[in-house]
């Protein structure tokens, strides 16, 4: 890598010359800083962080806060990291992980520290902590997921509710009148935000549609297994009189709803019409494949990584939720109102 006195014998000035021209604390002339600019561009210099920092420039780095828990499921989560980090790359930045679980202690460090240019949040809580800690910090935050206190904050994310209710469409267009919601443990909706709104929107475009809906949110067994919890719920749901299953929950548990719905000897979309939403893995790979509302890491981290390069610049975007519209994808799991049931 091209060191600064390269870069000064490359343009024919002086050390300093550079580093005044690289920080814009003194003027220099059109014709030097182009000389400069043009080695920098040659040589492929780049500026070490600390000197960035003390020159009062960007870093070029994120703070990227994602408290891993024992709960935590690392899959979709990773995802999440690993979409941020492709986002920051497009715009030459780097991330910096913060996985601590007292999370607002980290993003305090990096940010009074100068070690970053902004903050996106992950694992958003309804109540969350980080919230009182991003009014605070003299850098912009980004919020990928939306709690409940998000006043003067930027947030991005899927619209969870728009994309519940297009599953309730699909189902209650294909003839379904009583649907069921498989959800996360109850826990999930007191720790993130995104299930409550979930079931919010699943019940509230049932009753819109005049359809009978009804929730199961399992426990893990007692025996540990969360697979025997899932498919007792399934069972309740069958027995309730349920025609349609819509899938919020991990991918285990999608497979003990397979599971349950083979045991019973009842085909999809034949006998039961089965849609998973907000999910991150691949649901064409299940047999059979489901109709899915996914959600997906890369557009949200996409949006979220943009809104921050905006807020580092002089266009910078209002506060307020910046919701992504859902896509049904459809995988033949739900019978068209065309075909004979």
């Amino acid at each position: 890598m091209a060191k600064i006195h390269e870069v000064a014998k490359a343009a024919g000035v002086s050390i300093s010359t550079v580093s005044y021209a690289l920080s814009g604390k003194r003027t220099i002339s059109a014709e030097t800083r182009q000389r400069i600019e043009r080695a920098v561009r040659e040589l492929d210099y780049r500026p070490n962080a600390g000197a960035r920092m003390l020159a009062g420039r960007r870093t070029n780095i994120f703070a990227l806060t994602e408290p891993f828990r024992a709960d935590t499921y690392a899959p979709a989560h990773m995802a999440f990291v690993l979409a941020t980090s492709i986002a920051a790359r497009r715009h030459d930045y780097d991330v910096l992980l913060l996985t601590e679980e007292e999370a607002s202690a980290g993003m305090r460090r990096v940010a009074t520290s100068g070690l970053c240019d902004a903050v996106l949040v992950l694992d958003v809580a309804p109540d969350d902590e980080r919230v009182g800690v991003a009014r605070q910090l003299g850098i912009p935050s980004v919020f990928v997921g939306v709690p409940d206190d998000h006043d003067g904050l930027v947030c991005v994310d899927l619209d969870f509710e728009a994309a519940a209710g297009l599953a309730v469409d699909r189902l209650a267009d294909a003839g379904h009148r009583s649907i069921g919601l498989l959800g996360h443990p109850p826990s999930a909706y007191l720790r993130s935000n995104f299930p409550p709104r979930i079931r919010a929107g699943f019940e509230r475009r049932a009753r819109e549609r005049g359809l009978d809906p009804a929730v199961e949110l399992p426990e893990p067994g007692g025996n540990g297994s969360r697979g025997v919890a899932v498919r007792a719920a399934v069972g309740a749901l069958l027995d309730r009189g349920v025609t349609a299953l819509v899938l919020h929950c991990d991918d285990a548990a999608h497979h003990a709803v397979l599971d349950e719905l083979a045991a019973r000897g009842l085909g999809i979309p034949a006998d039961v019409a089965v849609i998973s939403v907000g999910s991150t893995f691949d649901t064409t790979a299940m047999h059979p494949p489901l109709d899915v509302v996914p959600l997906v890491p890369q557009a949200s981290c996409d949006r979220a990584v943009d809104l921050a390069m905006q807020m580092l610049s002089e266009s910078a975007p209002a506060a307020g939720v910046y919701l992504i519209a859902p896509e049904y994808r459809d995988h033949g799991s739900v019978v068209q109102p065309d075909a004979p049931r």
